[in-house]
């Protein structure tokens, strides 16, 4: 049987889905710290990138996602160049507080919004929110295997 388009509410309340986001911005600001400062930028595993690059490029989504939600304007402005472990975790911090910040002005109806984020990604406004937040799940994983492989307890994925 075919599933009918039709505009239903939200199914999560914005404000929980926040939270969710959430739990999941505290537990990766853990894996960045556990992180050894000096194989941020240097330690790869295969082909894929550094986690300092990673956490930077989760950096430059979240936070310009939400905003360009909310304002229209979409500017990834973050260089994404190695720096120190704490200058991320300033970051971070700063990106979460902003997201607070501008999360209660996205009006309900906004959810179900067709958009382009930074001028080339499409989509409605739910679907770009839960791409930032499964892309911020992805790059942990590499990182619970990049500190594995360095001999690193990560911190346990439950607790959020």
């Amino acid at each position: 049987m075919p599933v009918e388009n039709v505009h239903s509410p939200f199914v999560i309340p914005a404000e929980a889905l926040l939270e969710h986001w959430q739990g999941h911005r505290r537990l990766s600001r853990r894996v960045i710290e556990a992180f050894p400062e000096d194989r941020l930028f240097s330690f790869s595993v295969g082909s894929m990138r550094p986690f300092g690059a990673m956490a930077l490029e989760l950096i430059s989504m979240a936070e310009p996602m939400v905003r360009g939600i909310v304002t229209g304007n979409w500017d990834q402005s973050i260089s994404r160049d190695a720096r120190p472990k704490q200058e991320i975790l300033r970051l971070w911090d700063e990106s979460t507080e902003k997201i607070n910040g501008l999360w209660p002005q996205i009006p309900a109806e906004r959810f179900q919004e067709t958009m382009t984020a930074f001028g080339k990604y499409p989509g409605r406004v739910y679907d770009l929110l839960l791409y930032v937040i499964d892309n911020e799940i992805h790059h942990r994983g590499q990182g619970y295997v990049y500190l594995r492989a360095l001999g690193i307890e990560p911190p346990p994925f439950y607790e959020r």
